[in-house]
Order: C-alpha cells, then structure tokens, then sequence
C-alpha cells in the first residue's frame, strides 16, 4: 500500500517500513491484522522498490546505488502528508529509519523493530557481520544490488525454521539488497555526516520501542540494548521488548501476532497526542522484563 496524498486522516494511522532484502510484502501479515482492528495502515516501499518480488529480482537495476538520504527523504514526504502524526514501525534498516524519523520531529510513536545500529552503536556481533559479508565482503557492492542465496537467507532471517519453511520465506519475500545503503550502515561511526544519526538526547521526540528477537542474527538483543543505552540522556520515553527464540524474519515466524500486538499496544499506550505534551519518563522496571531508558 501507499499513501494517498489526499486521504483524509479518519482513523489511527500506522505507516510501516520495511528493511533490506525485503519489500512491503514482508509487513502483509501485520498490515491485514491492524487493518481488522480499523486502523489507517500504510507500507511504502523504498524508491524503486514497489515491483513485485519476482520482478525485483530478474531486475534490480533500481536498488543499485540507493541509499539512506533518499529512503529517508521518501518516508519524511509521505508522513508530512497525512494529517496527524501516525505511528511509525521499521523492521531492521526500517527501525534505524523510525529512528532518524522521530529525531526529525515526525510520528506519535516509534517502534523499532531488530533495528539495524545507527551512528553511535559500536557492538558488531560476529553473527551480523557473517550475515552482512555477502555485501561487505566485496567494496564493488557499494554500486550493486546484492542477493542472498537460500542457505544466506537461512542463516540471516529464518534461523529458527527449518529449511524448507526458510525456503518459502525466501521465494515470497527475499530480494536483492541495496549494497550503497549496507556500506553506509557499516561506516556510520566513520561518518559524522552520515544520514543515519539521531541527537540521542532529544527529549521532545516522539516515544520509541525497541522489539529484539533473542534469536536474531542480524541484530540481536546485545545490539539493541546498546542502541536503547545511548538515549539515557533523553527525557522522551524510550522503552524495551524481548521476545525469546525469534528470528530475524520476526514478522512472519509462527507467533509473528504476539509481537504485532505487542507493538500496537505499546505504540497506542504511549504515542504522543496531537497536542503533543510533555514527553513521560518511565522508572527501571523491577521485574527485569524490560529496560527502561530515561
């Protein structure tokens, strides 16, 4: 779906961003599940990439060179669009954008789900950059879109399934990744320009979730737990959910609902109103289930 640069803002709005080596395709579970619970829901693709999977990979002539100032650029025109400010989800690279896009002042709420790290995120697992060194691997990727084999696939996203379950996971869903937009993650911290920074002690952004699944590869709890860290200085609320033996591919592994809700739930909770008050500071929880970050 996308969005209409006329609709009227009738109902709660969710505008959903997808990650690399996907497309909007990957968030259909969720956009018809939110939908059912009447909410406005939008999933653009990044410039070029609303083709269909298959299409994507016979030619992905259009993910070659694209990068983060013009992904983010596209999701702040269409936000800027709507009439209220919706909530915002990303899954991987799209939760590093819901980042940069709550800094910009957009949304109600942000959930960033096993979000890739921004500028500031030092921890590099051994398991991110075996997923990553399909791209990394070769500087001549910065000009290319880069597949993923199935047996990359596996390991990346659905390590939690099995291979013929992870197999249909990579015939619906997978598509070439976007090399420029993976170097640019992995120089952040060499980049004081680089688009993929935030002021971690902005406290009039809008409340951000991190979502990590225990299992990711890509990017696991470690990783999101540093992010959550560094807005410890902010005085917007800024929150953190694990969910045991998830994958990377979180949105459509068996229990994809329980996180979905999840993160509806906590968004509508806590999203800011239109008149935008005074961002809430949360105490640590004692139960230890979560990490509350001032």
């Amino acid at each position: 779906m996308t969005a209409d640069d006329n609709v009227p803002d009738t109902a709660d709005t969710v505008v959903l961003v997808h990650g690399l080596w996907m497309t909007p395709r990957s968030w259909e579970h969720w956009i018809e599940h939110y939908q059912a619970a009447g909410f406005r829901v939008f999933a653009p693709a990044w410039p070029g990439l609303d083709a269909e999977v298959d299409e994507l990979r016979r030619d992905p002539s259009p993910l070659a060179g694209l990068g983060a100032t013009r992904i983010l650029a596209h999701y702040e025109r269409i936000i800027r669009k709507l009439e209220t400010p919706p909530i915002i989800m990303g899954h991987s690279f799209g939760g590093a954008f819901v980042q940069v896009l709550l800094d910009r002042g957009l949304g109600s709420a942000g959930v960033a789900i096993d979000s890739a790290a921004i500028r500031g995120v030092y921890r590099l697992p051994v398991s991110t950059l075996r997923a990553a060194f399909p791209v990394l691997q070769n500087p001549a990727n910065i000009r290319r879109a880069v597949p993923l084999t199935p047996e990359q696939f596996h390991y990346a996203f659905a390590n939690t399934l099995n291979a013929a379950e992870s197999q249909l996971a990579y015939d619906r869903y997978c598509v070439p990744a976007a090399g420029r937009l993976l170097f640019e993650g992995a120089a952040a911290n060499l980049n004081p320009r680089t688009p993929l920074r935030v002021n971690f002690q902005n406290s009039t952004r809008a409340p951000l979730l991190f979502i990590a699944g225990g299992a990711d590869h890509v990017a696991p709890p470690a990783t999101n737990r540093e992010n959550l860290s560094r807005y410890r200085k902010s005085a917007s609320l800024t929150d953190y959910l694990e969910f045991a033996g998830r994958s990377h591919y979180t949105l459509g592994q068996p229990g994809w609902e329980q996180v979905a809700d999840q993160a509806l739930k906590w968004a509508t909770t806590h999203r800011l109103r239109v008149s935008r008050p005074a961002p809430r500071v949360r105490p640590r929880d004692e139960t230890g289930r979560n990490d509350w970050v001032r």
